[in-house]
């Protein structure tokens, strides 16, 4: 048979535990909420990007060609990317 006291001592400090936990969630969110506003602003400023991108990919792909056909010396192009990396 198990001490009732250890048995309480083990439960209160995973009630301790979880506390922590709830409290560290609930500071994330707060963050979160004061920095969605900036996130969608950043969307709004990536779709116009990248709507300027979809229009112009035949000239990429132009320019390719024409690197391409100047010669296995030229140094390869590079894709255009219009896009900034993202952090998860």
């Amino acid at each position: 048979m198990k001490d009732i006291h250890e048995v309480l001592r083990i439960k209160q400090a995973r009630y301790a535990q979880l506390a922590k936990q709830i409290e560290m969630l609930q500071q994330a969110a707060e963050k979160l909420r004061e920095v969605a506003p900036l996130l969608a602003e950043i969307d709004d400023d990536d779709a116009a990007v990248l709507s300027e991108v979809d229009e112009q990919p035949s000239i990429a792909v132009k320019a390719s060609s024409a690197a391409a056909a100047a010669g296995a010396g030229a140094a390869p192009v590079k894709p255009m990317r219009g896009v900034a990396p993202r952090w998860p």
